[in-house]
């Protein structure tokens, strides 16, 4: 019999190698694991593809993609061709070991465990280093593409006479090439060193030459190339002198040379750049010589230049030429400063305006006139009445408006718009289906009048567009919003389970399937697994809620949608919708920037473009991305229903675009592409008009004396009716400044001085790009020191008499104010200030117009519409609550033959009528019925008119009862 590993004690048990299954069952797994990494990767990349292509963008993303990895094989080769050919060459260089010394003995075991793979050592180490630097490589691709690309700015820097496009674009990616090199050089000088030291080239203990002489020679050339690239390095810092950045005085990112710069570091730059050259050829010379001596008194002599010629000298410069006359010595520097940082930021042709702004009242009937025809007050403020719109046309829970809703242009008149999009919070059963299948967009826009509340609805918006489906006066359109702003989550449609279009007011629902192009096709097994892996969401894999004409939509905000088809562009924080065409279209605003103007001063986007609505309620256009230049080059739009992207230019003059355009070419429609009917609705851009009026706080100085003493400095108020102490928000209105015939659609801001609240000046632009003045922007400096400004206005409003009671009385009532916003208009050189306030009464979701506030010089008006507070303001007698109003059609009219009553008793039964009105009005606001409010609030106007109209017919029956 066979021995089977028993013995006397018992069997054995044999412990070996796993068996052939285990083994293949091991090498199966692992290279289904492997397969698996292989697919998720792959699955990124190919959904990337098809959304690419479904937006029919697929050349960006190819570019791109090329881009990249043309800079991941180029760079990853030459790093790891450096680093490789350095180890090869020291390992040939390395001398015999026949007579090993102590300390290499030591390392002997170490050459001897490298030895059977010293091949695949090197090519490990070259690989690793080849990758990282590859990758490192691949961020640079848009600084590649700008180089390639780059366009002439036709303008010239003073200082060096370079065209702008060389700081631009050419400045960015020498710097790169610089940081790549001396990259490769460190890392082959250690990875030589430590190969010389493995095989005895270089020695630290041990007695005798510490290096032999190819060891030398081959590190001293690299030590050569090292300080070489030093050399450059330093030609090149003398350029970037001219976008370098600093505290200086006014401005805290002052960008350029100053007199230091000029008359030291640019002459320190130029000695340091020739002694590096000379320190370079002596490491070169230790080929020959076979001597350090002579490279390392070189290099320490350039160190001793660097921190005596670069660091030292400066400061005595500084110390004792600049500082005893700074302002002459950098006069100079300051215009330079000035002429660039207006160019940069497109405000070269503003120039203030002397405008008294003092108001007075001198001819009230003529200024009345002028008052009502000087702006479209808009009183349905955009940022106060989304609840009032989500209240009355929200419709079903699973819809809302955005929280600030936008100011456009229909038919004439400014109104204030929102659209109904989905929200899935409101419904009422989550689950998959439910989420992804059958809520998956939104309906409708709805829009209101900007100057003025529907009759009988005590301050509610007079909505032009309203219902479910929306009618109104923007005609028929398609209401499906299956893009916006709210849309974050990804729906798939078009396939077997049908969406829900909306519900019938009556009961039922009416539903729908998408048709549209701008979905991914999931009826490919492929499509389906990619996006289970990519979405991380296995039913996608299996459900048969996906068949034939299933797609996927996401990526569906407005925002990201434009900025995944143009990378290379800089988004608005605000799009907002517009009716064009028979479809919704959400208008995007883009920037084009660069942070290489030299001479103008830096920005920091993310700061300059916060205000009081910005933390809350809006996104700003970037993260803290600094800029010294930007133009509004591209206006962009996002159909809500298909997701189409269009991109179109609009600044022609650009250099920037123009050079985007060279990379990336088909990608942006020409300007005379724009449809007409789009155009009427595009507008100047918010943040590009809060990045302007933040520099003309301090670069409406043209003089490099004043900007120098910063005596003339200004800043962006605070908003007075929030108290966050954040800025006050630019205005859209439609108003006519000093010398204008007639009303423009323009963006508004105030200005107050640094450190004081009362107004120095008003900044307007022409926001309509229809105007042949689009873009315009006009500055009127104040000339009188004692003009309130608006934190002043809101002050002297919430003291006078009428304000205060009206408050105290509501908030008694545990109602809510709301102020909305101050509206600044230039009056027969006054300003007139216009603000709605709005009340919010217990247990109401939503505010109402409830008073206007309109403040000229010292008069102040406040009555329930904006005609009754201006007739207070212009002197109208009596009239403390309005204008007269007119007749009642449903009233009888009097009989002829009955005679009329007597002025006195016509004036006790108004007085008695205006008591009672005011109870009424008393009792209303402790229930908080603003129905009965309103009704009591037009009866009481209606006596007091009544009470005036009898107290002057006494008077004119006095003399004759004489």
């Amino acid at each position: 019999m066979p021995d089977r590993g028993g013995g006397p004690t018992g069997p054995r048990i044999r412990v070996g190698r796993p068996s052939r299954r285990v083994r293949t069952l091991l090498m199966t797994l692992g290279v289904l694991a492997a397969l698996a990494m292989v697919f998720v990767m792959f699955a990124g990349f190919w959904t990337d593809w098809l959304w690419y292509r479904s937006v029919r963008y697929s050349s960006v993303f190819t570019t791109t993609l090329w881009t990249k990895i043309g800079l991941f094989a180029v760079f990853g080769l030459l790093m790891a061709g450096a680093v490789g050919l350095n180890v090869w060459l020291a390992h040939r260089l390395r001398p015999p070991l026949s007579a090993m010394s102590l300390e290499q003995q030591s390392l002997d075991r170490y050459r001897m465990g490298i030895a059977p793979y010293k091949k695949w050592v090197l090519l490990g180490v070259t690989a690793l280093v080849g990758l990282i630097a590859g990758a490192s490589a691949t961020s640079q691709w848009r600084t590649w593409l700008m180089w390639v690309n780059g366009v002439p700015f036709g303008e010239k820097d003073p200082q060096f006479g370079m065209d702008v496009a060389f700081y631009a674009f050419d400045l960015p990616w020498y710097r790169f090439l610089l940081g790549f090199g001396f990259a490769a050089v460190v890392l082959s000088l250690i990875a030589a060193a430590l190969t010389h030291y493995l095989y005895g080239g270089l020695r630290i203990t041990s007695p005798g030459a510490r290096a032999t002489g190819a060891a030398t020679g081959h590190l001293s050339v690299l030590l050569g190339i090292f300080v070489a690239l030093k050399a450059v390095a330093y030609w090149l810092d003398r350029y970037g002198l001219a976008v370098k950045s600093s505290d200086f005085k006014a401005t805290s990112n002052w960008t350029g040379l100053r007199y230091v710069d000029a008359n030291a570091y640019l002459p320190a730059k130029t000695i340091l750049f020739c002694i590096a050259i000379i320190c370079a050829v002596l490491f070169f010379a230790t080929l020959w010589r076979r001597t350090w001596q002579l490279p390392v008194i070189g290099f320490g002599l350039m160190v001793l230049s660097a921190i005596l010629i670069g660091g030292l000298y400066p400061a005595i410069v500084q110390k004792f030429q600049v500082q005893p006359n700074e302002q002459a010595k950098e006069a100079q520097y300051i215009q330079k400063n000035i002429d660039a940082t207006r160019k940069a930021y497109g405000i070269d042709g503003v120039k203030p305006t002397d405008y008294t702004g003092r108001g007075e009242i001198k001819d009230p009937k003529s200024q009345r006139a002028q008052a009502d025809a000087a702006a479209s007050y808009r009183i349905n403020d955009p940022n106060i009445v989304s609840p009032t719109f989500q209240q009355l046309e929200q419709e079903r829970k699973y819809y809302q408006f955005p929280a600030t809703l936008d100011v456009d242009r229909y038919n004439g008149q400014d109104t204030v718009i929102g659209l109904r999009e989905l929200n899935l919070q409101g419904v009422d059963k989550r689950n998959w289906i439910n989420d992804h299948f059958t809520y998956t967009h939104g309906y409708g826009a709805v829009a209101a009048k900007g100057t003025e509340t529907a009759k009988g609805t005590s301050g509610a918006p007079e909505f032009t567009e309203s219902g479910l489906p929306s009618k109104g006066n923007l005609g028929d359109y398609e209401q499906r919003i299956y893009y916006g702003e709210k849309t974050t989550q990804y729906s798939i449609v078009g396939g077997p389970q049908k969406e829900l279009d909306y519900e019938k007011d009556g009961g039922g629902q009416v539903t729908t399937s998408y048709d549209g192009k701008g979905g991914i096709d999931l009826s490919s097994p492929l499509n389906r697994a990619a996006y289970a892996v990519s979405f991380s969401e296995p039913q996608i894999l299996y459900s048969g809620a996906i068949g034939e004409g299933s797609q996927i939509l996401y990526n569906r905000t407005p925002k990201e949608r434009v900025e995944a088809v143009a990378p290379w562009l800089t988004i608005d924080g605000d799009a907002y919708p517009a009716v064009v065409g028979k479809r919704i279209q959400w208008v995007i605003d883009a920037y084009t920037t660069t942070n290489g103007y030299p001479y103008a001063s830096r920005t920091t986007l993310g700061d300059t473009t916060a205000d009081s609505l910005t933390d809350r309620q809006r996104a700003v256009v970037a993260q803290q991305n600094q800029v010294n230049y930007i133009r509004n080059s591209v206006k962009a739009t996002v159909d809500a229903y298909d997701g189409t992207v269009t991109l179109y230019e609009w600044d022609e003059n650009d250099p920037v675009l123009k050079t985007w355009k060279k990379a990336f070419p088909g990608t942006v429609k020409d300007k005379a592409d724009i449809p007409e009917e789009l155009q009427a609705h595009l507008r100047y851009p918010q943040d590009m008009f809060k990045v302007q009026r933040e520099l003309l706080s301090l670069y409406h100085v043209t003089e490099p004396a004043p900007f120098y003493n910063a005596s003339d400095a200004w800043q962006v108020p605070n908003d007075p009716t929030k108290s966050d102490n954040n800025a006050v928000p630019p205005y859209y209105l439609s108003m006519k400044l000093p010398g204008q015939t007639e009303q423009q659609f323009s963006l508004t801001t105030t200005f107050t001085p640094s450190g004081r609240p009362n107004l120095r000046a008003f900044m307007a632009v022409d926001a309509d790009a229809n105007s042949k003045d689009y873009g315009k922007i006009r500055l009127m400096r104040v000339t009188d020191d004692k003009v309130d400004g608006p934190e002043q206005i809101q002050s002297r409003l919430n003291r006078h008499d009428p304000i205060a009671n009206f408050v105290r009385d509501l908030k008694g009532a545990d109602s809510t104010i709301k102020y909305g916003n101050l509206l600044t208009v230039p009056l027969d050189s006054g300003f007139l200030y216009v603000e709605p306030i709005y009340a919010q009464g217990r247990g109401s979701e939503y505010p109402l117009l409830s008073k206007v506030a309109v403040v000229y010089g010292q008069k102040i008006g406040f009555a329930n519409d904006l005609g009754g507070a201006l007739s207070q303001v212009f002197g109208e007698a009596g009239a403390d609550e309005g204008t007269t109003p007119p007749s009642d059609p449903d009233q009888p009219p009097a009989d002829p033959d009955q005679p009329p009553a007597s002025g006195d008793a016509q004036l006790k039964d108004a007085i008695a009528d205006a008591q009672q009105a005011y109870a009424d009005g008393e009792e209303a606001i402790k229930k908080g019925d603003w129905t009965a409010y309103g009704k009591a609030q037009d009866d009481l106007r209606d006596a007091l008119q009544r009470a005036a109209d009898a107290e002057a017919r006494l008077k004119e029956e006095a003399p004759q009862n004489e």
